[in-house]
């Protein structure tokens, strides 16, 4: 079997676990209130609270697995998870869940393991569904959705944590036996990391992305038992059947979503997804039904599976150097999107007696994302336009349609030597040599005018006086009614017959 494709069953098998570990408490909270008296607000606590480790240690984590290797990241978290796991199967109080429940967020942290490390054995047309395979792994919090209520009912609640316990044990025997050892690794400073891309924008519209999609997908695992509980009366097991349904129909979408990033233009994949999360929100801000509000959350689910995926496409695309500790910025501002929403939510009830505004909150806020995707997908296309420009090897120059010069592109400077400070507000006649009369200009001009077309051989003068001979094409662009607004020429050398002067 080929390093690539070990490390990849490797790896998702781990993030499985580490996600089946992350959410025990919020899977168990139903039978753990029986046993430990606790307030909403403190069952909203000690759900959420798990979510804050497990989003801001996949900053450095995200960028030690560049510099370590996913074998020692995943062995080390692993034995580290033992403890959390093991407070929380003899907590007897409020404090020993928060203190359990902070350590649990490990689990989630791992996350930035395999998305810092997969990419390094594959082609980058793969990333995405690459990456996208590798979050699927978060189906392991449906496995403990399922599997912990069932196996509370009969053996409690204490001996189903403990059973953990000796899953996490294995998995990192495996990680040390079967991890990569010769992964090819990057010893940057952090420091040095952090300020080469902090002030990317695009770093922080991936980690709003982000934040929204893998944020629904996290504040609804932990807090759908409650709430289907609570709220619609349903059993416990049957509300961790329907978290496990969720969980599992944004899994299995995730790897659809990075594929699609690397079929077609991710923005659009991202347009569709906000889109659609602003429709959810809105449906279940009116708080319908058991079956629409179902429909509601299998929508939430379907798309931010897709998104999420899609969103792993664009960090290597765009940050190929720094995949490190921007997988682990984006993933970590995905992981807090999962923490406030159930506090959020348990607050508004407490002072409203219902959910309105807290799930409005996703729609608006995917609203503006959506607008914010729309900006970027055409300043995207602008910036390849803009690329295009000015690695011509033609000069290029842009004039008003009075001729006054707006733009020029670096092989203008080159040819003649003119910056672009130096001709923009002038007209083209800064280049004329002198070499034509009135009559060439006018029928220039004229032609112009009434064909919106010009070409031909043309004697012009660089910055240093030199006359050479070029090649020149002028070209009108007109707006939606026909009026042009700019003129736009483009030339090269004709270094067949230069006149010598």
């Amino acid at each position: 079997m080929k390093q690539g494709s070990r490390q990849l069953y490797v790896q998702t098998s781990s993030l499985v676990v580490g996600f089946m570990v992350w959410v025990l408490i919020s899977s168990l909270m139903t039978f753990i209130k029986e046993d430990i008296d606790l307030s909403a607000t403190q069952i909203s606590w000690a759900t959420a609270v798990p979510v804050i480790l497990g989003s801001l240690l996949r900053i450095p984590i995200g960028f030690w697995a560049n510099r370590y290797g996913a074998r020692i990241l995943f062995t080390i978290s692993f034995i580290i998870m033992l403890i959390p796991i093991a407070i929380i199967s003899y907590a007897n109080s409020f404090f020993m869940l928060i203190l359990g429940g902070f350590m649990l967020g490990i689990g989630g942290a791992v996350f930035s393991i395999g998305v810092t490390s997969l990419p390094k054995y594959y082609p980058k047309e793969k990333h995405g569904f690459i990456n996208g395979i590798y979050g699927a792994g978060n189906i392991g919090t449906a496995i403990t959705s399922f599997s912990a209520p069932v196996l509370a009912n009969t053996y409690g609640w204490r001996t189903t944590i403990l059973i953990f316990l000796i899953i996490v044990l294995i998995f990192a025997v495996i990680n040390f036996l079967f991890g990569d050892r010769n992964e090819h690794k990057v010893n940057n400073s952090f420091i040095v990391s952090f300020k080469q891309v902090y002030r990317n924008p695009k770093l922080w519209f991936l980690s709003l992305c982000y934040f929204i999609t893998f944020g629904s997908f996290v504040a609804f695992t932990i807090y759908l038992p409650s709430f289907l509980v609570n709220h619609f009366d349903l059993s416990k097991v049957d509300a961790g059947l329907r978290t496990a349904g969720f969980i599992a129909l944004a899994t299995i979408f995730r790897p659809v979503g990075g594929w699609l990033g690397d079929k077609i233009n991710p923005f659009l994949i991202l347009m569709a997804v906000f889109f659609s999360l602003t429709f959810a929100g809105f449906l279940l801000s009116f708080t319908p039904s058991l079956p629409i509000y179902s429909f509601g959350c299998l929508l939430v689910a379907f798309f931010a599976g897709i998104g999420n995926g899609a969103i792993f496409k664009l960090v290597p695309l765009y940050f190929s150097k720094q995949a490190g500790i921007v997988n682990g910025i984006v993933a970590a501002m995905g992981g807090l999107g999962g923490f406030f929403p159930p506090i959020i939510l348990t607050i508004l009830f407490s002072w409203t007696g219902h959910y309105a505004i807290g799930f409005m909150s996703l729609s608006e806020f995917s609203l503006a994302t959506l607008v914010l995707v729309v900006w970027l997908y055409y300043q995207d296309k602008l910036d390849v336009s803009s690329k295009i420009v000015n690695h011509a090897g033609e000069g290029i120059m842009l004039t008003d349609s009075s001729g006054i010069i707006q733009k020029v592109n670096p092989a203008f400077t080159r040819i003649t030597g003119f910056s672009q400070e130096e001709v923009i507000g002038k007209t083209p006649s800064v280049l004329q040599s002198g070499e034509h009369d009135k009559q060439f200009y006018e029928q220039m001009w004229s032609q112009l005018m009434s064909e919106d077309y010009w070409e031909g051989a043309i004697w012009n003068k660089r910055k240093n006086n030199e006359i050479y001979k070029e090649w020149l094409t002028i070209t009108a662009i007109k707006d939606d009614s026909g009026e042009t607004k700019h003129y736009v020429g483009l030339f090269k050398e004709d270094h067949e017959k230069q006149k010598r002067l």
